[in-house]
Order: C-alpha cells, then structure tokens, then sequence
C-alpha cells in the first residue's frame, strides 16, 4: 500500500470512526469499498438504497437507508424554497422537478449530510461532476467566506525526485472551474495549499503552470492572468511558498528549474500544481493516471463546502473509493477539533 494511503488509514483508525454517506448503493466499486471501510474500522459507510438494493446491501453486513416519503416530501418543499429566486426564470424548479430530485438518491444523500445523519459525503460513481456539485451547493453551501468552490486531485505517483516513497502531488482545479480568472485561481492555490497541509501534512510548494516559465512564451492574455494570480496569493498569504508562471518540468525537477527559472523560489520542488483552466487540469490527471505505472488519482475532493465530501471520477476503483473515504474522514476529524 502506498505510504500516504498508509498514513490516512492510520490516522482514521485513531480517531472516532465517522459516518460517510453513499449515494451510490447500486455500484459495485462502492459496494466494495464500503466492506473494506468496514473491515479497516477507517469509518461507518451510510448507503443510499432503493427498495430493491436494500436486501443485497444488507447481506453484505452494511448500514443502508431508504428514501421516506415523509423526508422526501420535506427535501420537496426545501428545495422549491432554495430555489424560490428562481421562479419564472429557465432555472424555474417546478413541483414534478422537485418531487423527482427528492426522490433521487444523490440529492437524498446531501439532505442526510445537512440534517447531520452523517459526517461527510463521497458521491459520483455513477453520477457527473455537475450533478454531484449541484446537489451540494443547493443543500450544502459554502464555508463561511468562501467565495470559489474548487476541488483537488491527490496524484499517487512513484518517486521520481530521489523520496525513498512514493510522492503524493495536488492537482488543482481539475473538476469544478472551467475558466478562471486571476481572483479564482489565487483562490484555488490558496484552497489547494491548506488541504494539502491538513490531509498530507507536509509544507505546500505551489506552483502556477503554464506553458511559458517566467515569460519565456511572451505576454498574453494567460500569462498575465497568471502572474495577477501570483500577486494576489503573495498579498493575501505571504507566508505560502508559491511561484509562476512555470512550465511543468521547472516546477518539478530542480535541475530543469536551476536553467529555466533559477531564481524560482520552488526550485522545481511543486507538490501542488495549479492548472490555468479545467481543461488542462482534467486533461493532466487523467494522463497521468492512465499511462504512469502505478500512479493512482484520489479525488476530486471538493474545497470550499460546509462539510467534508468528495465527487468522484465515473472511472474509479474501488482502491481509490477506499482512498477518498479517507481523505474525506481526516477532513471530518479536522472540522470536529475546530467545533
């Protein structure tokens, strides 16, 4: 097992197992998961079932809950009431709309989450990333003072910088902003840099990634959005080790930094890379986890909500289900020493 993956699962152990909620009942890679949680004492998985789930997810020894009706007629009028600045707009949710949605697991799921029937929420297997946000931001918010919601990809990759372990690398933002501007993507370095501090543990090193290291590719409208970027994390959170813009390879081997950027602060030492758009962050770790051996994607584990929850890749296994929980866990434990 990969150090990192170790170390969660230790910390899990440690502390009060948990309740995470699974929409996805149906799926056999959650199922698989959720007895590995189990079995590890990592946390309580809570399944969302349909009528005809519930007796296979009950002999496999799993708590599972079913939609009520009295619930979900009251999830029904919550959400015709979050939704009411919306009438008479295209994002009008009418009564049939919301009937349906209450009765959808995923959005049944966030609605346990918010009433407190659990601690966090690892949803998508089966489901898009839009549909998994949707659900959250409609019933479970923002952090207080958040004003980007993000989310970062965990890279398990085998050493290549001469760590006696694998090293783990944060992807940021690779599923929720499409095209961000300066002030959004300072907000995601910042989001991507404090997660990686409570769930990884180690000193963040962010790098901004573009095509061009220190202008080397002229001034556009990218890199100048970039470097505002910079200068907005560097007034905010001066304390952050932080740089670009960086090709990939400055920010991740030293000696390509010492001859591209040998002033650069990084020093080609990144473990959070930010990406200038979604299109390239999605694009990166989905290559990266396709064609480096070994190399394993958790995530993406959603930055910026009121309570822990991750979306999770329609690809996934069942290891990396086991992975995000996780996550998601030491992410609960961190919020309960903070009440």
């Amino acid at each position: 097992m990969n150090t990192f993956l170790h170390t969660l699962r230790i910390r899990a152990t440690e502390r009060t197992m948990c309740t995470i909620i699974f929409p996805d009942s149906h799926d056999e890679r959650v199922l698989e998961a959720a007895k590995i949680l189990v079995q590890g004492k990592i946390a309580r998985p809570l399944l969302v079932c349909s009528p005809e789930d519930i007796s296979k997810v009950s002999a496999l020894g799993l708590d599972c809950v079913q939609i009520e009706e009295e619930r979900a007629a009251d999830l029904g009028k919550l959400l015709l009431e979050l939704r009411s600045s919306k009438v008479g707009t295209k994002d009008e949710l009418t009564l049939e709309m919301a009937h349906d949605l209450a009765h959808d697991p995923l959005f049944y799921g966030m609605y346990l989450l918010r009433l407190g029937q659990g601690d966090g929420l690892v949803a998508g297997a089966a489901r898009t990333s839009t549909e998994v946000l949707r659900a959250g931001l409609w019933l479970i918010g923002k952090a207080e003072g958040i004003q980007t919601v993000s989310s970062s990809m965990y890279m398990l990759v085998p050493s290549f910088r001469g760590t006696p372990s694998d090293e783990v690398l944060t992807f940021a933002d690779c599923a929720v902003v499409p095209n961000p501007s300066s002030e959004q993507l300072a907000d995601i370095a910042i989001a991507a840099a404090d997660a990686r501090l409570l769930i990884v543990g180690d000193v963040p090193r962010v790098a901004f990634l573009s095509y061009s290291t220190n202008g080397s590719g002229g001034n556009n409208q990218s890199t100048a959005m970039i470097r505002k970027a910079l200068e907005l994390v560097r007034e905010k959170r001066p304390e952050l080790v932080i740089d670009g813009e960086l090709q990939a390879d400055a920010a991740l081997v030293q000696t390509i930094s010492q001859r591209k950027a040998p002033d650069s602060v990084i020093n080609g030492s990144a473990n959070v890379l930010i990406f200038p758009s979604l299109d390239a962050a999605n694009i990166a770790y989905k290559l990266v986890a396709t064609l480096v051996p070994g190399a394993q994607a958790l995530g993406p584990i959603l930055q910026g909500m009121k309570k822990p929850m991750s979306d999770l890749s329609r690809g996934v296994t069942a290891d990396a289900i086991v992975g995000i929980a996780t996550i998601v866990a030491s992410q609960v434990s961190h919020v309960a020493e903070l009440a």
